[in-house]
């Protein structure tokens, strides 16, 4: 029932179809967090342009369930890495809970990407650092009919600041079979609006095969 709740007022902010990726560490049993965003692009190159309006607009919707303590969850709706749609349901599981180490976990997802059918392993790597956190979080999308595979890789680094809010630093990088290998630097902002909702607000800059900026606007919500 929560869950029905969170995706229909997600959908009701207008910020329809996603893309996030689980951390290293588990969502606890019977929580629920999930994310509502949308990101606006326009050629880095002005000269370029022949209207203000966004050359692309990409919204996504991402929902993490702890169903146990080592079991969570997720779907994932919105955008692949190629940048066609997608909609994907996942398991992660916890391999490692960290301690002196990272922690580590794996992910197994089932869904379809452009209309085709495909699986999607995953892999988290996450260090808990003395006021935020360093992760790893890494996809390959596998097609069932051709076995042709994208792939996906991000670094981020959040970091605790001023009463709850989160400085988030993420380098983007992809390798599908139809584009170049693109590299993007991603900052953000994530700041309360009560106990329930987080307003996340970043831009995006493509650093290597992405030639596009952007601004992105999200909504975070846990219960």
């Amino acid at each position: 029932m929560r869950l029905m709740v969170l995706l229909t007022w997600a959908m009701l902010t207008g910020l329809a179809a996603g893309a996030a990726q689980a951390g290293a560490w588990p969502r606890e049993k019977g929580s629920l967090f999930a994310t509502a965003t949308v990101r606006l692009s326009w050629p880095q190159d002005i000269a370029t342009w022949t209207s203000t309006e966004p050359t692309q607009v990409y919204r996504t919707i991402y929902v993490e369930y702890g169903m146990s303590e080592d079991l969570t969850l997720g779907m994932d709706l919105g955008r692949a890495v190629s940048g066609a749609n997608k909609t994907i349901l996942f398991a992660q599981y916890p391999l490692r809970r960290g301690g002196r180490g990272p922690a580590v976990s794996g992910q197994l997802g089932f869904g379809r990407i452009a209309g085709a059918q495909i699986v999607r392993p995953g892999l988290s790597v996450g260090w808990g650092l003395p006021r935020g956190w360093l992760s790893l979080d890494g996809v390959a999308e596998i097609g069932l009919r051709d076995g042709a595979t994208d792939y996906k890789l991000d670094m981020t680094w959040g970091w605790n600041v001023y009463r709850d809010s989160k400085l988030i630093v993420q380098i983007q990088t992809g390798d599908t079979q139809a584009d170049p290998p693109f590299t993007r630097l991603a900052p953000s902002i994530v700041v309360p609006i009560n106990r329930r909702l987080q307003l996340e607000s970043g831009v995006s800059w493509g650093l290597h095969g992405d030639t596009a900026m952007g601004v992105t606007l999200g909504l975070w919500s846990e219960f």
